[in-house]
């Protein structure tokens, strides 16, 4: 049992990131500073713990932030040399030129171009370019927000090659001692628990999310359309139906039997392919092509400072490549990601394992150093600091293993593909760095704070008792049985607090974890449902809101934006909560 004092001292970081974020609409650059601060006093002066442990898991959260924004670097770099070679003109035109039907364009825009970009860079990418294309084809600014929002969020769970299950479920879990006790005791690793609960995940989704083509379409007609009525959005249901289906049985197998950095890509990329192919081939476009009412009776409010196009001023006459050379650096991405995790031993060697190869002894570390705080051990493309500031916290740095460091080489290769030049290449490498600089600042101080409620019970003579412990023992006592049918609205609740699929899993996965545990039900089913509520939750985060609005020029619209997604992430979280408990309870009730 924990008391409602430690409750309320537990809660404090989290209540000052809402006040701060949604309350009083700050940016995360200047909130997360003062949330971290907060967890450090709190953590200090209730759990009692020592100055070093502090700066220790702070400097352990700051080396997770360290691995998202590498794998966040390569997929922007990656996309700016695409986009400088022209090479994504020519995926958006495949996406864009099948129909002029504004529910087609819906299907294959706003739902197969976004999750791909999910998919590939996540961050806010999706909405960041397909909201401004759909403005350009013609849709109102408003509704290409909408659109572009509510569309990529299947994929958010494994967006930017997996980084919410990689480095939001795994390194979390494996930081808290308690929970990788438990995971011993079953024989099971850290890594090991990601994975199966990244499987779960899109279990779930594909239950769920084989309707968000279908829901992205019916707001769309609904809020924009001439009349109020989802009429338009049944007429092309067989058409989202199939889309949906498209995506999410390729989607579901990548998790299950790959690896869960590809569910998105390769939903994306084979459900696009699929539809497209069945569209050209005259089946399932609608008979009599629906369109937005004339631009003169538009409202002031759907409309901003940049003017809605058309086909012509987004997409270029002639592209300066062929589709097929477009899918090639992506294409090669999946490969190479393929090669370094399922081919042994590979996987281990990049991971700094010493591993035995051509009858010999092969190991990429260099060297390991002890000092007065801590040890290090330097690998080529690595590095480990065991026993931070003297403590027992670690963490490492594998930059050879994250997909970052693929990304990079995929963006090379396609730099000599496309003959991108030295200073084109360095304008992507530039204009990645550029847009790194926010999400640096939040990053860095919101995994700091979660690192230090993580830890706040791992030193000697603390409680027993961490924050994050404290608070998903309440949660669970609160909610009792019914926990699981609420699992995927705290996850929710913390992508939409904070804007991050990664950063709500690396929060609230240990808390989903525990919560369970102290039920006695299922933890991979449980955090599954965390890491599909965090994916969801980004529908609703002010700061995500506000940003894809900037991109087509329309400024105060945000309450809007909420009130209007607040419709599909009640749908989402609704249903993936009847089926956690069915599954929980019924289907699966002795998966671990």
């Amino acid at each position: 049992m924990v008391s409602g004092t430690e409750v309320l001292f537990a809660a404090v970081p989290l209540i000052v990131v809402g006040v701060l974020l949604v309350g009083l609409l700050w940016p995360a650059t200047r909130a997360m500073p003062i949330a971290w601060l907060s967890a450090v006093v709190v953590a200090a002066a209730v759990w009692g713990m020592p100055p070093s442990w502090l700066a220790a898991a702070t400097v352990e959260g700051i080396i997770t932030a360290i691995q998202i924004l590498w794998i966040v670097f390569g997929a922007l770099v990656l996309l700016y040399t695409m986009m400088i070679a022209g090479a994504f003109d020519a995926l958006n035109r495949s996406f864009a030129t099948v129909s002029e039907d504004r529910r087609v364009q819906i299907v294959l825009v706003a739902f197969f171009l976004a999750t791909f970009l999910e998919g590939v860079a996540g961050f806010g990418t999706p909405a960041a370019v397909v909201a401004p294309l759909l403005l350009g084809l013609g849709f109102p600014a408003l509704a290409a927000v909408v659109a572009a929002l509510i569309g990529h969020i299947i994929a958010v769970t494994y967006g930017a090659v997996g980084t919410p299950i990689i480095v939001g479920i795994r390194e979390p879990i494996d930081s808290v001692f308690l929970i990788r006790t438990t995971l011993e005791a079953e024989g099971v690793t850290p890594a090991e628990f990601a994975v199966n609960v990244a499987a779960w995940a899109a279990t779930y989704h594909l239950l769920v999310g084989v309707l968000m083509p279908f829901i992205a379409v019916a707001m769309v007609v609904y809020f924009f359309g001439e009349r109020r009525s989802i009429r338009p959005a049944l007429e092309v249901a067989p058409l989202c139906l199939f889309a949906g289906v498209a995506f999410g049985l390729p989607y579901w197998f990548a998790a299950w039997y790959v690896t869960p950095e590809f569910p998105s890509l390769i939903g994306s990329m084979v459900g696009a392919t699929v539809v497209v192919g069945t569209l050209r081939a005259g089946y399932l476009l609608p008979d009599e092509e629906w369109t937005f009412p004339d631009q003169s009776e538009w409202p002031d409010h759907w409309l901003g400072e940049i003017q809605p196009g058309d086909r012509g001023s987004v997409l270029p006459s002639e592209p300066r490549t062929t589709l097929y050379r477009a899918w090639t650096p992506y294409l090669l991405l999946l490969v190479l990601l393929v090669a370094t995790r399922l081919i042994e031993p590979l996987s281990a060697l990049l991971q700094g394992e010493t591993v035995m190869a051509f009858g010999r002894e092969l190991s990429l570390t260099l060297a390991t150093i002890s000092t007065g705080i801590g040890r290090f051990t330097v690998g080529l493309l690595s590095l480990q600091w065991v026993d931070i500031f003297g403590t027992t916290l670690e963490n490492d740095i594998d930059l050879g293993y994250v997909p970052g460091m693929w990304l990079l080489v995929s963006a090379v290769a396609a730099g000599v593909l496309f003959d991108i030049d030295r200073s084109e290449a360095a304008t992507a490498v530039l204009e990645a760095a550029r847009k790194l600089v926010t999400p640096l600042i939040a990053l860095v101080f919101v995994l700091a704070m979660a690192h230090v409620m993580l830890q706040s019970a791992a030193h000697p003579g603390a409680p027993d008792q961490s924050m994050i412990v404290v608070l998903a023992v309440a949660t669970a006592n609160v909610f009792g049985p019914a926990y699981p049918f609420v699992a995927a609205l705290i996850g929710a609740f913390g992508a939409a607090l904070v804007g991050s699929n990664t950063v709500s899993n690396i929060t609230f996965g240990p808390l989903q974890f525990v919560a369970a545990e102290n039920l006695a039900i299922s933890r991979e089913l449980t955090v599954g449902a965390q890491a599909v509520g965090g994916a969801i939750g980004n529908l609703v985060a002010i700061h995500n809101v506000v940003a894809a609005l900037a991109t087509v020029g329309l400024g105060g619209e945000e309450g809007r934006v909420i009130r209007l997604n607040l419709i599909p992430l009640v749908y989402y979280t609704v249903f993936v909560g009847f089926w956690t408990v069915v599954f929980v309870y019924v289907l699966f009730p002795d998966v671990f």
